[in-house]
């Protein structure tokens, strides 16, 4: 059994990782407009969010899979680490010129590899929730994590447009790195190495 510190270290790192991967579903559709008025990439637009999701939803099974042989912890510390660095370089698209795209490929291909990030994340959160409680006990908390999930469908978007409005498009992607960094720090320090094999 988990001791307290570890409980409520483990779910506050859970809840920002899924509120954090489920906002950016949607933050960035707002934003689009000046996205690609500053990238002029109107022709690969809808690319932005299709190859987020598509990755991501390719990551969910593949890595919760491996999650099963080689424990929860460092895929999802992976995971995070890959979703808040591959935020930063989003919110970077279009200024690096060593790189063989334009601005918009550039943030077409640092969103997929978010999206393996956040897919590993989303995929471990679930099975991280059936570890650490019992099954009377985790209707109520899947439940809890569904409902974060809801809430950030709804706040991305207003998120997404205040940011761009008041700072710029690429904030909306910086905004993960603070709490990204509260995420892996707090995991790392607090959830266990749960594994099937354990």
């Amino acid at each position: 059994p988990l001791t307290r510190p570890q409980l409520v270290g483990t779910l506050t790192g859970l809840v920002l990782a899924l509120f954090l991967a489920a906002l950016d579903q949607t933050i960035v559709g707002t934003a689009e407009p000046r996205i690609i008025a500053d990238l002029s990439g109107f022709d690969r637009y809808p690319w932005v969010a299709t190859v987020y999701l598509l990755t991501s939803t390719i990551a969910v099974p593949i890595f919760a899979s491996l999650s099963d042989m080689y424990g929860r912890k460092p895929f999802f510390l992976v995971g995070a680490i890959l979703f808040v660095v591959t935020s930063a370089l989003c919110g970077a698209a279009g200024k690096m010129s060593f790189l063989p795209f334009d601005g918009m490929g550039q943030l077409i291909l640092f969103r997929g590899l978010q999206g393996i990030g956040a897919g590993m994340v989303l995929g471990l959160i679930f099975t991280i929730i059936g570890d650490i409680f019992s099954p009377t006990e985790r209707g109520s908390y899947q439940g809890l994590f569904a409902s974060v999930f809801g809430l950030s469908s709804i706040f991305g978007p207003t998120l997404g447009g205040w940011l761009t409005d008041s700072v710029s498009w690429r904030a909306c992607f910086l905004v993960n790195l603070p709490v990204g960094v509260i995420v892996v720090t707090t995991i790392y320090r607090r959830c266990r190495r749960y594994s099937a094999r354990r």
